[in-house]
């Protein structure tokens, strides 16, 4: 018999709706709408070729060195991920730098590179 997740209050501050987990349904589709479209956020054809395809392929396989893969060695996984690092998207813009510049990036596999957000962007994508 399948386990039953148990539900938690929406993680939005007053919002008394329950949901398995994170934000309600209509706290997620809000979110969504203020992130906007990937080509919103700059994610075109210009990144696609500029940026996510040299970066893997100047990285074939992840180069993070979280300390889950022991002690600076790298994960070795394939990259997935076209990465900006160490300063994200919307920096780099606010610096006057290229976000397509392949030099502001690094491939990392899908694991490390959740790690990664989660670790550097507190909040999710909507800080």
């Amino acid at each position: 018999m399948a386990r039953r997740r148990a539900l938690t209050v929406c993680s939005v501050s007053g919002c008394p709706e329950l949901t398995p987990a994170g934000r309600c349904a209509q706290h997620r589709q809000q979110a969504e709408q203020q992130r906007g479209t990937a080509r919103q956020r700059g994610y075109d054809s210009d990144h696609e070729q500029r940026f996510r395809r040299p970066v893997l392929q100047r990285d074939p396989t992840c180069v993070c060195t979280d300390e889950r893969h022991g002690h600076g060695s790298p994960c070795g996984q394939p990259s997935k991920h076209a990465d900006h690092h160490p300063l994200d998207r919307r920096a780099l813009t606010a610096a006057g730098l290229d976000p397509n510049d392949p030099r502001h990036g690094r491939g990392l596999c899908g694991p490390c590179h959740s790690r990664s957000t989660a670790r550097e962007q507190p909040g999710g994508w909507n800080r």
